[in-house]
């Protein structure tokens, strides 16, 4: 999508060596979180990032057209955020919101 704007959220998450497939699966491509993301127009994508230093170290980029698609979709779709977030609780170790960021065209 290069030469477009996109509004990107990114997150990062420590994972215990035993919950590395199921947050990967989970948090992933296609895992449940993009699945979700998917009902909301103006979603472009979620990438994985695995940190190549720090070990069980990953973060999370979900991709929208516009923060407006964002908040659209979280108004729509709150009772089921909610929910798979709860459903994914202990997954990650810790996570922590790093912001949401514009993307710079020329």
């Amino acid at each position: 999508m290069s030469g477009k704007a996109s509004y990107n959220i990114i997150w990062e998450f420590t994972v215990a060596e035993e919950h590395r497939a199921d947050f990967e699966a989970s948090y992933g491509p296609s895992g449940s979180w993009a699945q979700l993301f998917r009902k909301g127009e103006g979603y472009i994508e979620t990438q994985l990032l695995a940190d190549e230093e720090r070990v069980n170290v990953y973060l999370t980029i979900d991709r929208w057209v516009s923060r407006e698609h964002f908040e659209r979709f979280k108004v729509a779709y709150d009772a089921d955020y909610r929910k798979l977030d709860e459903q994914l609780e202990g997954v990650a170790g810790s996570e922590r919101r790093i912001g949401a960021y514009s993307s710079v065209t020329l």
